[in-house]
Parts: C-alpha cells; sequence; structure tokens
C-alpha cells in the first residue's frame, strides 16, 4: 500500500471565481508597451532603416516550397529540384522573407538540410543579407521528417495530465526539427476543443481551459526553451487566434458565435498563459467570430492580442486566409482590398502561399496611402525580431551541428510512455482486462492493422493516409498483440472497413472458438474541411460488426483509436471492456497491448466528455440548469463517461481532503491536501 499527501492549488476553486467575475474583468492585466531597447532592436532599427519598401513587403510574404521547385504546386516530382528562375524571382525579386511546407511529404533530415542551405543560400545574396524564415506543421515530433519520434496527438498527451512529459517530448521535437534547418514549428494549439464534431478536436489538448493552458505551457518551455537561437531549439506558433474550436455548424472554418464573456473566460487563457512562456509567434483563426473574419478583426489583434495579452511577436495568417476574405467571407470587393483589410486590422505576415501577387499588390498598397507606412514598419521590426533572436543571421542553418539522438532509442522511449501514460480504461465489467496471456484471441476492426490509424493526420503527409511515409519497423496493434501475447494466441480477421463490410461472417466464425475478441474501431486520419463529419455516430458497418459478435457470446473488449469521440451508445452495452487509444502514434501498438496484458496499468483521464447522443455535446462544466428536471424528469446532460473518467487495475482511495482556509483574495489561490492510498496490488500512476 502506497500514501502520498497531495497539496495542490485548487483550479476549481478558480475556474468559478473566474465565472463570476470575468463579466467586469479583463482576463488579464494590460502589458505596458513601452520600448525597451536591447541589442537586437538596435540591429532591427539600422537595417530597417536600409530597407526599401520591396524589401518590407517581401519580409511580410510567406510561399510555399514549392513555388521555387521544378513542377507545379501540388504536383512536385522527387527527387525536388530547385527551379533557379522561380527562386530568383521569389526570393531576389521579390525578397520573399519566410518559405513553408514540405512539397508534398516528408523527407529525411539530410535533404531539409540540402534545401534550407540552397533558400538561404540565394536569400543572403539580397543588398540585406536577410536570411529566410521557414516554418514547417510539427504537430506530434517532427511529423515531416523522415525518422523522427513521433509521440501521441495532442488529445492523447491531455490524457496524461502530466506537464513534466509534454515539456520533454516538446524539447525532442524541437530537436529533431532543428536538425533539419527547420526553426519555426507551426504547433501547439491551443484551441479549446469545445465541440467534439469539429474536424481538428484532436488537435487540441481538451475541452478545460485549465488543462489547455497548462498543456500549453509546457510545450512552449520545451520547445523554445530560454534561448532560440540554441540548435536544439525552435520556436514554437500558438493556434489559432481566436474562438476557432467552436464553431457553430461543427465544422472546420465557420463561424463561431460567442458572448464576449465566454471567449474571455474559455479561449483566451491558454494564449494569454503561451504569452506569459515567451511565445513569439501566432497564427490567426480562419474563421469567423461573431460574424468578423478573424484576420480583419482589429479588435481581437489589436486591443484584446497586443494590448491586452501583451504579445509582441508575429501575427502570420493560416493558409491563403486573406484570399478566403474573398472567396469564403465575401468582406473584401477583391483580392487587394483584401490585403489592405488585414495588414491593417493587424497581420504581419500572409501564408499566401502560391503567388506573388502579395507583395506586389501590398507595395502598391502603401504607395497609394491606403496602407501606412507605419504599420509595414511594425510588422517588419516584429519578423526581423525574431529572425534576430534564432540567430539565422549568424547560422541560417544547423548543418554544422551534429544531433546524434535523432529518432534515438531513448527519445523513443520517451514517445512509447506518452502512449501508455495516454490509455484511457472506459469500462472493465467484471474484470474482464487484463487479458491473460494464455487467452485465444481474435483480433478484427478497421483499425486492428494501421499505422495511418493511430498517427493520425500531419503525418509523412497532410492527411497522414499514404502508408508509404510511414516509419519503417513500427507495429500495428495486430503485430503488437502477437508480440505480447505469441502468434500462436492470436487470429486476425479484418470484418469491415472504417465504413464498409468486408468478412464479418468469417469474423463471428472466428470469434466463436476465441477466449476474447478485441474490436478495434474508431477513425481513419482526417484533418480540416476534408475530416468533416455529418453525424458523430460511428459508421454502421463497424456498428453491425460489434453487434454480430456479440451474438457469439464471446467476451468483447472494444479498442478506440479515434480523434474525436464516436457515438457508440448502441454497442457499449455489448462490450464488457473498452479502452480509449486516442491517436497514440508509432509506439500506440505495443502501448495497447501492454495495456490488455496488465504490463501497463491503464492511467489516462479522459480530457473531455465523451457524449452518449449526437445532440448532447455540453462540456463538463454545465449549469444547474442544463441536469434533468427533478419535477418532469426529462433528459438533461447523460454523457456515456464524464471528464476526468479513467479506471485503472487497482484500487486507489482518496481520504482527510483538507482546506486551508475557507477565503479566497481576488485573484487569489487555496490551498487544498487530500491523502491519495493505493489499496491494491498494482503500482499505478495517479
Amino acid at each position: 500500500m502506497n500514501k502520498i499527501r497531495l497539496i495542490a492549488v485548487l483550479f476549481f476553486a478558480t475556474i468559478i471565481f473566474n465565472a463570476c467575475t470575468k463579466q467586469t474583468q479583463k482576463t488579464v492585466v494590460n502589458k505596458t508597451n513601452k520600448e525597451i531597447e536591447t541589442p537586437i532592436s538596435r540591429k532591427v532599427k539600422t537595417l530597417l532603416k536600409k530597407m526599401t519598401l520591396k524589401d518590407k513587403v517581401g519580409e511580410m510574404t510567406q510561399l510555399s516550397l514549392d513555388m521555387l521547385c521544378v513542377g507545379k504546386p501540388y504536383s512536385i516530382k522527387d527527387p525536388l529540384t530547385f527551379d533557379p528562375v522561380k527562386i530568383k524571382k521569389a526570393l531576389l525579386e521579390y525578397r520573399v522573407g519566410s518559405i513553408l511546407n514540405n512539397a508534398g511529404h516528408a523527407r529525411p533530415p539530410k535533404e531539409w538540410n540540402k534545401i534550407i542551405s540552397g533558400i538561404q543560400e540565394v536569400a543572403m545574396q539580397k543588398e540585406t543579407g536577410i536570411p529566410v524564415l521557414y516554418g514547417i506543421d510539427a504537430i506530434h515530433g517532427g511529423n515531416y521528417s523522415v525518422g523522427a519520434t513521433l509521440y501521441p496527438q495532442q488529445i492523447g498527451l491531455a490524457a496524461t495530465w502530466n506537464r513534466s512529459l509534454v515539456k520533454e517530448l516538446a524539447a525532442i521535437s524541437a530537436y529533431e526539427t532543428r536538425a533539419c534547418s527547420l526553426p519555426w514549428a507551426f504547433a501547439p494549439v491551443l484551441d479549446v476543443g469545445r465541440d467534439r464534431r469539429w474536424s481538428r478536436f484532436w488537435e487540441t489538448f481538451g475541452e478545460d481551459t485549465y488543462l489547455v493552458s497548462e498543456m500549453g505551457r509546457a510545450t512552449f518551455e520545451g520547445a523554445q526553451g530560454d534561448d532560440v537561437s540554441d540548435p536544439e531549439k525552435v520556436i514554437a506558433c500558438m493556434k489559432h487566434f481566436v474562438g476557432y474550436s467552436m464553431p457553430l455548424t461543427g465544422k472546420d472554418r465557420t463561424s463561431s458565435w460567442l458572448p464576449e464573456r465566454q471567449l474571455r473566460e474559455y479561449f483566451l487563457p491558454p494564449f494569454q498563459a503561451a504569452v506569459n512562456a515567451g511565445a513569439k509567434t501566432i497564427m490567426i483563426n480562419s474563421g469567423d467570430v461573431n460574424g468578423i473574419p478573424g484576420h480583419v478583426n482589429s479588435w481581437l489583434l489589436k486591443d484584446v492580442l497586443r494590448q491586452e495579452l501583451g504579445f509582441k511577436g508575429i501575427a502570420v495568417t493560416d493558409w491563403e486566409d486573406i484570399h478566403y476574405l474573398v472567396s469564403r467571407h465575401h468582406v473584401a470587393e477583391n483580392y487587394k482590398d483584401a490585403i489592405a483589410m488585414s495588414i491593417n486590422a493587424g497581420i504581419d505576415m500572409s501564408m499566401v502561399p502560391l503567388d506573388l501577387d502579395f507583395p506586389r499588390l501590398l507595395k502598391e498598397l502603401v504607395e497609394e496611402g491606403k496602407v501606412p507606412m507605419a504599420r509595414i514598419d511594425e510588422a517588419v521590426t516584429r519578423i526581423l525580431t525574431v529572425k534576430y533572436e534564432l540567430g539565422l543571421f549568424k547560422e541560417p542553418t544547423t548543418t554544422k551541428h551534429q544531433y546524434p539522438d535523432f529518432g534515438s532509442k531513448k527519445f523513443r522511449q520517451k514517445a512509447l510512455q506518452a502512449a501508455l501514460e495516454s490509455m484511457t480504461l472506459l469500462k472493465n465489467d467484471k474484470g474482464l482486462l487484463p487479458i491473460s496471456k494464455k487467452s485465444k484471441i481474435l483480433i478484427t476492426g478497421p483499425t486492428a492493422h494501421s499505422l495511418n490509424a493511430m498517427n493520425g493526420s500531419w503525418t509523412g503527409t497532410w492527411q497522414g493516409v499514404d502508408p508509404n511515409w510511414n516509419t519503417k519497423g513500427k507495429l500495428t496493434v495486430l503485430e503488437a498483440m502477437q508480440q505480447e501475447f505469441g502468434k500462436e494466441n492470436i487470429d486476425y480477421v479484418p470484418g469491415v472497413a472504417i465504413d464498409t463490410i468486408i468478412n464479418i461472417k468469417q469474423a463471428v466464425k472466428a470469434a466463436k472458438s476465441a477466449d476474447v475478441a478485441v474490436i478495434c474501431i474508431g477513425e481513419f486520419p482526417y484533418v480540416e474541411k476534408p475530416g468533416d463529419i455529418d453525424d458523430l455516430t460511428l459508421p454502421k458497418a463497424q456498428l453491425q460488426l460489434v453487434k454480430e459478435m456479440a451474438s457469439t457470446g464471446t467476451p468483447i473488449v472494444l479498442v478506440l483509436i479515434e480523434g474525436r469521440p464516436r457515438i457508440i451508445q448502441e454497442i457499449e452495452p455489448l462490450a464488457n471492456s473498452v479502452l480509449m487509444a486516442y491517436l497514440p502514434a508509432n509506439e500506440g501498438g505495443i502501448a495497447i497491448a501492454r495495456t490488455l496484458s496488465g504490463t501497463n496499468n491503464p492511467s489516462g483521464r479522459l480530457p473531455f466528455t465523451y457524449p452518449k447522443y449526437p445532440n448532447d455535446l455540453v462540456a463538463y462544466d454545465y449549469r444547474g440548469t442544463d441536469k434533468a428536471d427533478r419535477y418532469f424528469g426529462h433528459n438533461a446532460i447523460q454523457p456515456q463517461w464524464a471528464f476526468g473518467h479513467g479506471l485503472s487495475y487497482t484500487i486507489v482511495e482518496y481520504s482527510d481532503i483538507a482546506v486551508e482556509s475557507k477565503n479566497i483574495a481576488m485573484n487569489g489561490a487555496i490551498t487544498v491536501s487530500v491523502l491519495v492510498k493505493n489499496s491494491g496490488t498494482v503500482p499505478i500512476t495517479e
């Protein structure tokens, strides 16, 4: 038996307190905007004076790598080859200051270093000698770097509730990203996951503002460290400011309608925490809030972001979002007007990313007096400051450094630890789990033999569906179960694909001779608009598989490999045990197998409320009026599983709760202690 006295600041009280006061109180204390001169600020001022208008608007332009290569965008063929005309036009004639993306797929460190070196050699031929700032989507590790360490997606990391582990993983990602001479990572997502339908839900740290804030802060601390010029660090990017994750339609890049109180209580605090942790870049919400597109919302971009939150760094658009002010939002008559509106509202850099009209038109707008030079100088100052802070003027690539730990065993062990700690046991009737090593096990279901399913999007490619870019040698659930229990004890029948039947009858036949059936269900990768759905209910083919398997009487374990909670209320009663695996990435197969065998005692806890019905999507912090009516018996909040739910293979008891004080000061905290006791024999992380 283990007894531990825990002492913690009670954040639940803080949440309640904030909910009661934020109608009349701003989220944060206003930061001073007085300029403090530093060696870097002096260098920036000196360089700014030497720059022409063309230099400046070029610095505000970000192009896709495709725009520098032989071939058309989205169809760059390997080996990637720079087009000498395109690269000189973009970097020397138009003075483009930032490049992003991967021209289709992940690349090994050696190739990345060659690409970045080639870009910097051309860029620094300019009279100003300004290097390029290269950005990449490093979402769950160096997912666009072949051989990099991939760890669970953010929603799985949130289930660990382990800030120090998240910090370590962010540091690993920074190390391996910078090993490729890539200094800017477009992560983490700080959107609070309040809508389970949203296709980017799995990119969030869940539905609780405090949890998102803490995990986000840990990510910035790990990725940036104390000095981003360190060749093992990167600048991280806050995404996506703000309100993106609660769209009214539940679909990507659509409208959010948020009262200001809700905006301040739920959605701003994670960004404030990241700013306090030293965030230097921020990406703007592609949708709109209360009818105003994020990229022209000067109140949010200037008054809130700059004045209240105190952010000093670069505000970059998302992909083509200034174009979309014309084609989607319909708030600008043409592209030129859209550029004026967004730059004047507070955008510093446009992720264009596939044309050179932006710098040309922005230059015209300044010359016509429609965009003030002061606004241009402000944006360019922020961009140059980050480039100096990264040390790019002295060392535009990291090719002279050694990175012996890239993809190393010790890094993989950290990824495995995260996958193990994320495993969340939602149900375990009659102690079916753990499964005896002597059991005969049937493995079935669409996600049982797929690395793509466990990794999710932003893995090798944008949507993460191409198995050609999976890391070699990584185990699927099936392969890991064969390793854990012995091939002779495992039978495999796929049963169904994600939404089509393959051989359910064969799976049912195999189940009759098995001691237990492990059914792996869920989703294949998706992100952004391709991930929009009309119904959270699990596809019918998967429901049918479980129903027919249940008819055999063989005990059932459901393993959920999914980025958002798919509705399973029809089949949940048919399962003896349910294990939530989220998107555990490359080490997920091992983590699942060890959890099912009992080698790993599950300690994950849900970072969101798992809904039972498609229209019952309220988060855990609902009001008393949302509960069932005691007079009429009307149903209200009935989740499948509550926020924070998670079982283990032992019994943990809480007792002797003590509160230090009955009173709490304005903006104060109270200390609470509790005795935690493991009453079983199995070690547990609690």
